[in-house]
């Protein structure tokens, strides 16, 4: 027997009808099963013994009885089409959107405070997708994008890039953040010109945050000199915490300043804030579950 020949002629529409008459013995129900005549049915089985190269069912006007060679190829059968069924399955769920895998690039401050209970949410309903994060500043988040790392990515607006995405999603307003024991605290709101009279802990150059800063304080003629410039939202509020100055941070930033020692104000005199949105690749296309994770996300944060 030519195993190449069986390999390449042999269609799954022919195992299926040889493996429902095996499992029948009746060429009636098969046909009926397969919904075929029973005439098609008959050129079927023929084609399929003439690829094997024997006879793989006894049958006479009443009976139909599976030959030694049937018996043999019958669990290869149906092997070949379980296999053929679970492997269609699991296309079917992941163009479903209900499996693969997704790559989500955040600002640490916005994935702390959007993505976790946006992704249990999203697990509850599909469990079988799968997640990674990613963090960093704006300008490594679009590198992930850009480059195929990421998914999409939660950020900040950029200079206009002809490969890439942006759908603003919320404004992110700024605090003035303090001791709790500062004066400031027990005010309704702050001014900016508050950070005049007091050290300032900014964020590094190159943070979603610094430009933003450095924009007021130009507009309103401050020359506001930096104590110290902070690596990080946590190590900003560290500061902040052990009195050594007052900083001005997006308010979801506060996801990452957990401490009892420091009380945001709200910042008037301008109200300033940040965009926050989706950053996706032009001509990229998403998977299922990315797709379907993106929207749901989209609508849980227009809710806030």
């Amino acid at each position: 027997m030519d195993q190449c020949a069986m390999k390449v002629n042999l269609t799954l529409q022919q195992l299926e009808a040889f493996a429902t008459l095996a499992t029948t013995r009746n060429f009636r129900a098969a046909a009926q099963a397969l919904h075929v005549s029973q005439p098609a049915l008959s050129r079927t089985i023929k084609l399929v013994e003439g690829v094997v190269g024997a006879q793989l069912f006894d049958r006479d006007t009443r009976h139909v009885s599976i030959t030694p060679a049937g018996a043999e190829l019958l669990p290869i059968a149906l092997r070949i089409l379980d296999d053929f069924n679970s492997a269609f399955s699991e296309l079917s769920q992941f163009l479903e959107g209900r499996s693969g895998h997704i790559t989500v690039a955040a600002l640490p401050s916005v994935g702390i405070a959007l993505l976790p209970n946006a992704i249990a949410a999203f697990r509850r309903q599909y469990p079988q997708v799968s997640f990674s994060l990613l963090e960093g500043p704006a300008e490594v988040l679009r590198g992930h994008v850009n480059e195929g790392r990421a998914d999409f990515a939660i950020g900040v607006p950029s200079e206009p890039d002809a490969a890439l995405r942006y759908l603003p999603l919320l404004d992110d307003p700024f605090v003035l953040l303090c001791h709790r024991d500062d004066p400031l605290a027990a005010q309704a709101y702050a001014p900016w010109s508050a950070f005049a009279s007091r050290p300032f802990i900014a964020s590094m150059p190159g943070s979603s945050i610094r430009p933003i800063t450095d924009a007021v304080f130009l507009q309103k003629g401050m020359h506001i000199v930096p104590a110290l410039e902070a690596p990080s939202i946590a190590a900003n509020g560290a500061l902040v915490a052990a009195g050594l100055g007052v900083s001005a941070v997006p308010r979801l930033a506060l996801h990452l300043t957990k401490n009892e020692a420091l009380a945001p104000v709200p910042l008037q005199r301008p109200a300033v804030s940040r965009s926050i949105g989706l950053v996706t690749r032009i001509g990229r296309s998403l998977s299922p579950a990315s797709q379907t994770f993106m929207d749901a996300l989209i609508e849980s944060i227009r809710a806030l």
